[in-house]
């Protein structure tokens, strides 16, 4: 159990009753208030357009989700005392200052004001609701206010800019919490501690012991019955731009000055300034055509109810980059994702570079690259590969594993959301992207955006097109699945 952080607060959920609201943030939620890091005190005030819900029904829907995902929900407590429903739409002024009303009675005597309004909902949503909560003075309250922000933070550049800018005539930047999910797993926070914590590893973390680095996100799943969001989104925008790009930029960051919020963010932000511009032969897009995932026959793309018949929305993105600055020069960093593909996986791969006098040559083989795989899903944990002789009395190599992961030393572990969440709580933003971060990850990839040409067919079930293959081998390397 983690001690109670702060003053208890009032959470606003825009979006109370979607699916990130009963799959994410209602589970994530009753955790936290199960395993006693929240204060008792804490309010969750779900907030959607149907007006025919009512307080009960909205428990009463909860505990269904809850139950839905194998917890405990036939405690009603949490429920009972915690839960409450406030219809509103989006474009009613008066329904905006009903809600601020009912805060406030939430709010008295029980959270001395402090209060999280999350907006879990659709981008398109973002923008008038920021404006509406500032328009009804909700931006402010006797204690703290904090505004979470779910991905995509905007579509393009100039919607990136304008709504920073909007988010910024109402709240401040200390106010705001860019969330992205991955920065919440065990294993991507772990990353700073086994870089920065470890000389052996960071004196290596360099272009001189470094070849490459590979950050893939495979997932196994197509895109069902979302064509109305994929389709105006596509891989680049919903995965590379956010997923991948802050997972580069915690690989690739020089040490911050200290463990905190400014020192981490403004290393990741000198990453993607110093990332040259991406040429046409560096990238390659691609789109699932029919195939098999697990011996089950998956239709392709363009057959998925709701995407247009001859659609070049691209499900999969590689692409190869270059940080032009004094630790990664000459190190290529490739990202790939994709929908459809054989496993889920999340992972990022050092490739180091070999010995540089061939000593073993004369004894069956050269010695293989040592590689270290930092695992984000499935398997969260790490692996290093290392030379060792074989057994026996002939001198000769063989390539063995060194490996970790976390359920060896813990049973369970948190939810991405729930440490998000506690963070929010506790106001530490080192977790979260700033401002910056989007406006420049935004001017790497807007190009990209502009001059995407028709994506390379590749059937489900398999890992991409050949032109993915290609781009790997133009640099004489691989991609580790």
């Amino acid at each position: 159990m983690r001690n109670p952080p702060h003053a208890p607060c009032t959470f606003v959920i825009f979006g109370g009753t979607g699916d990130l609201m009963r799959k994410k943030l209602l589970p994530s939620l009753y955790r936290l208030a199960q395993n006693g890091a929240f204060d008792k005190g804490c309010q969750v005030l779900g907030v959607a357009r149907d007006r025919s819900l009512t307080d009960k029904q909205f428990r009463a829907w909860a505990r269904a989700a809850l139950s839905d995902l194998g917890l405990p929900a036939g405690d009603r407590d949490w429920c009972d005392q915690c839960l409450h429903y406030q219809p509103v739409d989006m474009n009613s002024p008066d329904d905006f200052k009903a809600l601020a009303a009912r805060i406030g009675a939430l709010e008295a005597g029980r959270s001395a004001g402090n209060r999280v309004l999350y907006l879990a909902l659709p981008p398109a949503s973002f923008e008038g609701t920021i404006e509406a909560l500032g328009k009804a003075g909700l931006n402010r309250s006797k204690g703290w206010t904090r505004l979470v922000v779910e991905k995509p933070f905007g579509h393009d550049l100039d919607s990136a800019l304008r709504l920073n800018a909007l988010v910024h005539k109402y709240f401040d930047e200390t106010q705001i919490y860019r969330i992205d999910h991955y920065l919440g797993k065990e294993t991507v926070q772990n990353l700073l501690a086994f870089r920065f914590g470890n000389a052996l590893f960071e004196s290596a973390w360099n272009r001189d012991h470094i070849k490459s680095v590979q950050i893939s996100v495979a997932e196994q799943t197509s895109i069902g019955s979302r064509a109305g969001y994929y389709e105006n989104t596509g891989a680049l925008r919903d995965m590379v731009q956010n997923h991948l790009t802050q997972l580069l930029t915690l690989t690739a960051m020089e040490v911050p000055a200290a463990f905190a919020a400014d020192s981490i963010r403004f290393e990741k932000v000198k990453v993607l300034r110093s990332v040259a511009p991406i040429g046409r032969d560096a990238i390659v897009f691609g789109q699932y055509a029919p195939g098999k995932v697990d011996g089950k026959k998956l239709p392709g793309y363009l057959q998925e109810p709701g995407v247009t018949p001859r659609s070049r929305t691209e499900t999969y993105v590689a692409m190869r980059l270059e940080v032009q600055n004094w630790r990664w020069q000459g190190v290529p960093f490739y990202l790939r994702t994709g929908k459809s593909m054989p496993q889920r996986s999340t992972r990022i791969v050092i490739d180091f570079r070999k010995p540089p006098v061939a000593l073993f040559r004369t004894v069956g083989r050269r010695p293989h690259r040592n590689t270290l795989a930092i695992n984000l899903q499935p398997d969260q944990g790490f692996d290093l590969t290392f030379e060792v002789k074989s057994p026996g009395d002939r001198f000769t190599l063989q390539t063995e594993r060194m490996q970790f992961r976390y359920p060896e030393i813990k049973d369970s572990l948190w939810d991405g959301y729930e440490t998000l969440l506690l963070e929010i709580v506790r106001g530490d933003q080192t977790l979260f992207v700033h401002a910056d971060e989007t406006e420049a990850s935004w001017r790497l990839y807007a190009p990209l955006l502009r001059r995407r040409s028709m994506p390379h067919p590749y059937a489900a079930g398999s890992w991409g097109p050949e032109a993915a293959d290609k781009l790997m081998r133009a640099t004489g390397g691989d991609w580790t699945t």
